[in-house]
Parts: structure tokens; C-alpha cells; sequence
């Protein structure tokens, strides 16, 4: 079953991977929230300007992202977590999250350094191993948007050790993640809307 769960739209412009069950989790256990992730990759679509415009801060995917669901009850995440050895507690705050509801948390990585999906996975394992993350989202960008980016001349900016599929693929699937069921997605060339 796994991601066929998934609309068939989503499976066909995304590049899709699982670990421990994902997608029956999220959408039998966590409804709204697998309701809210399905419309917005769907209404999502990859235009010309948020390539050519550069990112600073945050990119415009990013944005996108962020704002469709901050508009549905997400929000920005960091937990205040703690370890106590012989009664001396010392204070372990997690990394932020970017999209967090319910238990459910969402990392954005569109062109970041390769090592945040170490991060991220870390993150995702420390937290469900804590019984505060149920499912981890990561949305990335498909190995195949390269050539887009090369023809519009924006190449060395999305470079070989920046965040794409072919750089997280070997992190989850060798266990970064821990028991933490994960749900990548990649953007995919078809998302591509030139400019006009």
C-alpha cells in the first residue's frame, strides 16, 4: 500500500519515499493533517521566479510552504527538552522545526547544505524516540529539477552538495531517522512553470 495512499496527481509530480509506514499513519491517524499536506502539494507549483529569485533568509518554495500551512494551524516548532544524569538536568533544545501540527513535523529543504538532512533526521528520531513526533515530513527537490536550474543559469546556486533527493535517499534508507516513520517528497521538473 505505502504511498499509493497517496493521490495519484502527487505520486506523479513528486518523487516519493517512505520508512515504517508513513502514509497509513498519517492518514489514518492524522487526518486534517494528511487533508492539509495533499492540497498543498497539490496546489503547489515550482515558477520560474522562485529559481531566478534568490533566497536570502528563506526561499519563495519555502515561503509558499510555510504560509499555506501556518494559514491551516501550523506553525514553527522547538521543544524544550532536557537530560538528567545523577540529578544535574542540563537543558537539550531540538532544532526547530518548520511546519509542526499535532504531532506531525515537516522540514523544508530546498537548497541548504547536504548536512541539514542529518539534522533533520537526528531531529525527527530524537523526537519520536520522546513520544512528541509521530510522523517527519521532508520536502525537498527531485534530482531531475537540475537541468532546469542550469539552463536558467542558476546551476552553481543549487550545486552537487546542496539538499536534493540523491543526497538524503542514502541518509534515510541507511536508518538516520531512527523508528521515526518518514515521508520525503521530491519537486519534480513537472512542478516547472516557466515564466512568461
Amino acid at each position: 500500500m505505502g504511498v499509493d495512499l497517496l493521490p495519484s496527481f502527487i505520486r506523479t509530480h513528486y518523487e516519493v519515499h517512505e520508512t515504517n509506514h508513513s502514509c497509513a499513519i498519517l492518514k489514518e491517524d492524522f487526518r486534517s493533517e494528511w487533508c492539509d499536506l495533499v492540497s498543498m502539494l497539490t496546489e503547489f507549483r515550482l515558477l520560474e521566479d522562485y529559481i531566478r529569485t534568490r533566497g536570502g533568509n528563506k526561499s519563495k518554495v519555502s515561503r509558499f510552504i510555510d504560509s499555506y500551512l501556518y494559514g491551516r494551524g501550523w506553525s514553527e516548532k522547538e521543544f524544550a527538552t532536557s537530560v538528567v544524569v545523577d540529578g544535574r538536568e542540563s537543558d537539550q533544545p531540538t532544532h526547530k522545526i518548520d511546519c509542526f501540527r499535532n504531532r506531525v513535523a515537516l522540514e523544508i529543504e530546498w537548497n541548504n547544505k547536504d548536512p541539514f538532512y542529518d539534522r533533520d533526521l537526528n531531529n525527527f528520531r530524537l523526537l519520536f524516540d520522546l513520544r512528541a513526533v509521530s510522523v517527519g515530513i521532508i520536502i525537498t527537490r527531485a534530482d531531475d529539477l537540475q537541468e532546469i536550474f542550469n539552463r536558467l543559469d542558476r546551476g552553481e546556486s543549487y550545486g552537487a552538495s546542496t539538499t536534493h533527493m540523491s543526497k538524503l535517499l542514502p541518509r534515510l534508507q541507511g536508518g538516520g531517522g531512527g523508528g521515526c516513520p518518514i515521508l520525503v517528497f521530491g519537486i519534480t521538473s513537472s512542478l516547472f512553470v516557466p515564466g512568461e
